[in-house]
């Protein structure tokens, strides 16, 4: 589904990444295939959300699936359609959610299946100027942020000073 909304994304520079022991993570797949560079804001504060990529990328371990993000920890923002937010642990089959890529275009996407399961964690941190923002995710090679260009970036490579996209909001 179609979305008139436009999102500003910020370059981010990545400050830390380091393990976060175990966490309950929540698994979001959608009714909709999405594309590389696309996936959902979600953040530690609804202020500071970072693009997590859809799992569209193959690797070693797992084929793609371009339905799913693997979205971070239950307490986490997620941004809605309308300027709206909720937490991951809120969202259920048929909650609609905001699909952003790498130019802020948005849709809709429609989640199908929700799975909440104890995983591993890494704690991301990122700074915009002189706002900083934080979000947990799984600490696993198939989990991404994105890339300025809408590269996806996986969170076992990611270094301080990588630069990755995020929306900042008062």
């Amino acid at each position: 589904k179609t979305c008139r909304e436009q999102e500003t994304l910020e370059e981010a520079e990545i400050l830390r990444i380091e393990p976060a022991g175990l966490g309950h993570r929540v698994c979001v797949d959608t009714m909709s295939m999405l594309k590389r560079g696309q996936g959902i804001l979600v953040g530690n504060s609804s202020a500071f959300t970072f693009l997590v990529h859809a799992e569209t990328e193959h690797n070693e371990y797992v084929a793609s699936r371009p339905f799913r993000v693997n979205a971070g920890a239950v307490h986490a923002y997620i941004r809605l359609p309308g300027d709206k937010t909720t937490y991951l642990s809120e969202v259920t089959a048929g909650t609609e959610m905001l699909v952003v890529d790498e130019k802020g275009g948005t849709t809709v996407a429609v989640a199908g299946r929700v799975k909440v399961e104890v995983r591993p964690m890494l704690l991301v941190e990122a700074r915009v100027g002189d706002k900083v923002g934080a979000v947990f995710l799984q600490n696993a090679e198939t989990i991404r942020l994105t890339a300025p260009d809408g590269t996806p970036v996986s969170v076992v490579a990611l270094k301080p000073g990588d630069k990755v996209l995020c929306r900042l909001d008062e």
